[in-house]
Parts: C-alpha cells; structure tokens; sequence
C-alpha cells in the first residue's frame, strides 16, 4: 500500500502521545511501520492499520491498562473507488471502519482497514464485541466485504432474493436508472421460496437433545407493540422464550445512499425522518458535522434556539415512549391524556418553526429564521403546565401496582452486557453508568445549562428504564426554563460564505458574487474535502454522524449511527428465559422506533 499526505507520528509529536498514550503502547507492541494517523476534523485518532494484525490490536483495545474500549460504536463500510482527493487516504478500493468508545475515559478512537476488490475479506470480531454481529452483516450486504467466521454471514435487512451491494458507487441512487422490472411468475415463486420459513436458516434448531419439539411463533411485525414493521421469530416451550431472532428490514428506505446524491443543504428533511419522532434533534449532528467541515461558527442565540428545540422534541418523544409503555402494559388512559400535551409541545413547534414532526429547520451556519415575537409567552405558558402533568402521570400509572409487578425485573441486565451491545441512552444509564454527550462532550453550548443526567443503580430492568426517562423530561424543563430567561440576542445566522440559504444581501454588489449566488442556491454549497464525525444525545440514545467530503456540493460517503439499530440486536441475550407477556414489557421499555433502525 502506498500511503500519502498521512500525518504520521515522530518524536516532535509528544503533545499527542501525552494525549493519547494508548497510541504510544500500539506502536510499541505492533511497531510503527503497521500505523498510519490520518489527520482529519474528527475529534479523535484515525489509525490505518495492516489488516493481519487487526485482530491482535482490537483484542488489545478492549482490555488494557492504560485505555480500556468497552464498546463498539459502529463499524462500517466506504466504496473508495471514485475518491478524487486519493493522495490524503491510502490507495484503497473499500475501507471498512471499526468505531470504538471508551465510557471510562470518555475517549474514542477510529481504525481503518484499507482492502484491494480482489481481496474483500475480514476476519471477524464477533467474538471480541458481539454487537459486531449485526454491523458486518450490514457491512457485508451493502459493499460485499465478507467476515471470515461470522456465525451467521446472511441478509440482515434486504430481501434473501436481492442481488447488487447498494451501497457500493457503481449501484444506482435513483429507480429510473434501473431496468425495467416485470414481475413475472417465476419472479413470484422466487420471491415466495425465500419467505419459506425453516427454523435452521435462522440459526434456529428444531428440539434438543431430549427430542422436545418446540414451537416457533411469528411475533410482529403486525402486532402493537413491534411497531408494525419489525418481526420476531420465537422459539418457544410453552410460553417461556427459549430463542428469538428478530427480523428488520421492513422498513428500509436507503437514506445513507440518498445522502451521496442530495445535497449537502437539500438532505437536511432527510435527518428529521431517520427517527421521525425526534425531529430537530436529528438534525442536530448533521448540521454540526457539515458546519465542522466548513468551519462555521454560529452565534451564541443559534446555539440556545438550536437547544430549545432539541429539547422539545425530546419531552414530546419521552412522553409518547411513557404513555405507550403503560400502555403495553395494560393501562389505556395514560397515553390519551400524554397526546393532550405533546399536542400543546407541537403547537409551540410549530409557531416556531411553521412545521409540527418534522420542521427541517436547522440550516447550515443557523437557522431558517429566528424566533417569533410571542415564543416566550407560549414557553412560560408550557413550562407552568407541564411539570404537574408529569406528577400526574406518575402517581396514577407508573406506582400503580399492578404495572411494578409486570415491569420491576423484568428484562434486566447490567453494565457490561449494555457495553458489549453498545447500548447507549437510557438503556445505559440505568445499569449505573453516568454518560451523556450533552454532558460529557457538551456541544451547542449545553455546557453552559445547569441540569442533571439522571442514572439508575447497577442494574437495568424494564421499570427502571421508564423511570429514567421520566427524570429526564424534568431534567429537560429544567433547560427550557434557562433558554426562556437567558436567550442571548444577536444574529440567527453565521455571516459565512457557505451557509444555506446564501445571503442575498451582497449577490448584486457585483458579477462575481451573483454567479456564486447562483451556483450555491442552484448545486448548494460547495463543501471543502475533509471527513467530520459529530455524536449527539439523542431522543434514544446516541446519534451520530460520520461525513467525508470530497471537495463536491454532494456528500462522498454519510454514515448514520443510530441508537436502536444497537438496542434491537440485544433482544435475544436479555429475554431468553421469560415469557412472551415479558417480552411485551421488554419491547416497550427499549423505546425503539423502526426508522431509527433500518434508516
């Protein structure tokens, strides 16, 4: 491999050992010739590395004296064959990336492994991280990297019958670039035969040793509580759940690959419909990812609007997962009188943002306009009404007896089991562990907020984990009510060049300003080439993007981290054991949405 342009270690470089002593260690043990450091905008170290010794140093990454990487974050791939700005990253046709987060030490670090298409292989790392499992069968399924030694190497979220890698640059972005399809019989039975069910396929065996012939029933996607586009399939003895496999894919809409043919304004609506019910708050790490590749800064009042809002959609999504999970349970009462005041939530939003679910109203460099002239009365209004409500909600559902006895223990798992699944969110603080981006990697000036992150005790079951989201809705008002007394005056908008809409005050000045006037409102804003990574705390956990420029109006690659993609593929290891009323309480209690997992 021919490396160039790569920002490499030596001894003037002691700044960055003394920051990240984990890299000092590496390249002691596997010595320096095997690493390459890329310098990028991402906020942590960028490793090349040999793919024979890919093994040895993740198994290093997770236990050591100095960094321990308790979890993966994410693992992905990128088609690098249409790259122009080849002299910054290693002559590579794919690259597959292993995200690994440190919770102790709040660290994170990146290795890449660079691979030739004669060659598209891995060793597997199911056995280091099990969460791994469902991101190489991604990996896999949309570039054709395969993982040697995976226990289970087949479609995660296309059809059995689906032929190309979707995400690879020479597979269409549009329909109309596609043949003609005639769905003719033999398409049908086709089609038909891959839905045959045959429990071995699913890694599923039919009886055990004592020739017990268990019971495999379809749950979902039509039933309530799986959301209706989410199926699992449950081995059963009786009622009791001996193994499950849950099926995504439902709901798959491809918007990592729409994000290459958007631009890099025109994909912000996208954002708002990865999780639908979070609305700005996905728009949130996209625009500062973007914003972090063009070097925009924005005004202190764009930062406290940007939170405001955030924050509005986190208490509407907590209220509708509260009211849906008593109703899992059984109560029916709760989540009508929950819509009353999401509906007050989205009144507010839409006097603000002219929109209800999903606004897009985060621009580059600010915002799509300021804030109207009686936002603070229709704030203060909210703010005095909310906090009784949720007492309300609390004292006649969530004590209610009947609902502790079929969620206190259920579905439980502690600290280790939640990292190893790289749960994130709720989930995770609940086992103990005091970690939230908007705390320990504070961003839009959420450092500048007083509020508390509430955690739970060793321990996270299906109780505990709605209790947290409760805590977190007064935690949020907490917010709202320092954004209504200290909202800063000033500009909405930075005064850049490369925000979106361009200023049209200064496009008549002269011919040169006009034409770029045109070229960015016509091909939107021409992005410098670089790569940015920008984790948030989201609605359910954390969201994150992973942008590379290459120097065009378009993103080269986008990858979209989301929550409950993670959350999902833990079902099995923490329901094993119970039954399927237990499981209804375990799906309500992770607070999932499906377009969150299949993005």
């Amino acid at each position: 491999m021919i490396y160039k342009k790569i920002f490499f270690l030596d001894s003037k470089n002691k700044h960055f050992y003394k920051k990240y002593p984990i890299i000092f260690s590496l390249f002691s043990l596997f010595g320096k010739k095997n690493f390459f450091i890329q310098d990028t905008y991402v906020k942590c170290p960028i490793l090349w590395i040999n793919h024979s010794i890919l093994i040895k140093v993740i198994c290093f990454l997770k236990k050591n004296n100095i960094c321990s990487y308790e979890m993966l974050f994410d693992l992905y791939g990128v088609d690098e064959r249409l790259r122009k700005n080849i002299e910054y990253i290693p002559c590579s046709d794919f690259t597959v990336f292993y995200h690994f987060l440190s919770i102790t030490n709040n660290s994170d670090l990146i290795l890449k492994v660079a691979l030739s298409k004669k060659n598209l292989q891995l060793p597997t790392i199911t056995s280091i991280f099990l969460n791994s499992n469902w991101y190489e069968r991604e990996t896999w399924e949309m570039f054709g990297i395969r993982f040697i030694g995976h226990p289970h190497l087949t479609r995660l979220l296309m059809p059995k019958n689906w032929v190309g890698y979707p995400l690879r640059k020479d597979y269409p972005s549009h329909a109309t670039e596609l043949d003609k399809f005639f769905f003719s019989k033999q398409r049908e039975d086709l089609a038909m035969e891959s839905l045959r069910f045959c429990p071995e396929s699913w890694g599923l065996k039919r009886n055990n040793n004592s020739k017990i012939e268990y019971m495999f029933l379809n749950f979902g996607p039509n039933h309530p509580s799986s959301h209706g586009a989410f199926r699992i399939i449950l081995q059963l003895y009786g009622e009791k759940i001996i193994n499950c496999v849950p099926d995504i894919g439902f709901h798959h809409r491809g918007a990592e690959k729409i994000a290459e043919r958007q631009s890099w304004h025109s994909f912000i609506p996208y954002t708002d419909r990865i999780e639908y019910l979070g609305g700005c708050v996905n728009e949130m790490p996209y625009i500062l990812a973007v914003e972090s590749l063009a070097n925009i800064q924005v005004p202190d009042r764009t930062q406290v609007i940007r939170i405001l809002l955030s924050e509005l959609f986190r208490i509407n999504s907590h209220l509708l997962f509260i009211s849906t999970f008593v109703q899992d349970v059984g109560s029916m009462s709760t989540v009508f009188l929950a819509f009353t005041d999401r509906q007050k939530i989205y009144d507010l939003i839409e006097s603000i943002t002219g929109a209800r679910m999903h606004p897009a109203w985060f621009r580059i460099g600010g915002l799509s306009k300021d804030l109207p002239l009686n936002w603070h009365h229709l704030l203060k209004k909210f703010l005095d009404w909310m906090p009784k409500r949720l007492d309300f909600y609390v004292k006649t559902a969530l004590k209610n007896r009947i609902l502790i006895s079929r969620s206190k223990g259920v579905a439980s798992y502690g600290k280790e089991e939640a990292l190893s699944w790289g749960v994130t969110g709720a989930g995770l603080r609940a086992t103990g562990v005091d970690f939230d981006i908007r705390k320990k990697r504070p961003y839009s000036g959420y450092q500048n907020f007083d509020f508390e992150i509430p955690i739970g005790n060793k321990t996270s079951d299906a109780y505990t984990r709605v209790l947290i989201k409760v805590e977190e809705i007064r935690q949020s008002l907490k917010i709202l009510q320092q954004c209504l007394l200290n909202m800063p005056n000033g500009p909405f908008k930075s005064d850049h060049p490369l925000t979106t809409p361009p200023n049209k005050n200064k496009s008549l000045l002269n011919i040169e300003n006009l034409i770029s006037h045109f070229l960015q409102m016509s091909w939107g804003p021409v992005i410098p080439f670089n790569e940015s990574f920008q984790m948030i705390e989201a609605t359910k956990g954390i969201n994150s993007y992973y942008l590379i420029s290459d120097g065009l109006p378009t993103s080269y690659r986008t990858r979209i981290r989301t929550p409950s993609f993670a959350h999902l593929q833990q079902i099995p290891s923490v329901i094993r054991g119970y039954l399927i009323s237990d499981l209804i309480v375990y799906l309500g209690s992770i607070d999932f949405v499906m377009s969150d997992v299949d993005r």
